[in-house]
């Protein structure tokens, strides 16, 4: 059976999606709102993934660190995460990502600042603690 244009570019969206959530490392990302709802996941991984985040014109380097600069600033209690750990994934380092905290945290605020601080503080400390088992880390709030 042919697929329709929309069907198949429903599809397309959804694996541009997909292989930019492998280039972040984080394939496994929303799998909750798969188990919950297939259509909300194939919709959050073809449209914010497929055609936000696999856009030209800002390098997948350059939309983690906006993204993480947005989150930081608005105080995210847990969604920073998952993007904490997607820029070491694409080589963004801890010295570059504690300067994103200090240049957000003048414009956000000190407790915004704070609120980052914990938030890495606590992925570099499991980070640590895993390495030392030998095994990978993975926030459990992915």
């Amino acid at each position: 059976m042919k697929k329709s244009k929309t069907k198949r570019d429903y599809d397309a969206r959804f694996e541009r999606g997909m292989q930019v959530l492998r280039k972040m490392g984080r394939e496994n990302l929303m799998l909750n709102q798969k188990a919950l709802y297939p259509d909300m996941y194939e919709m959050s991984v073809g449209h914010l993934f497929g055609d936000v985040w696999g856009r030209p014109g800002l390098s997948l380097r350059d939309r983690q660190l906006v993204t993480l600069a947005a989150n930081i600033a608005l105080a995210r209690p847990t969604g920073n995460h998952s993007h904490y750990l997607s820029s070491m994934h694409l080589g963004i380092t801890k010295e570059e990502i504690c300067e994103v905290m200090i240049q957000v945290g003048h414009y956000a605020g000190w407790p915004t600042l704070s609120n980052a601080v914990r938030q890495f503080t606590e992925i570099l400390e499991e980070q640590k603690k895993m390495k030392k088992l030998g095994k990978r880390y993975r926030s459990k709030l992915l």
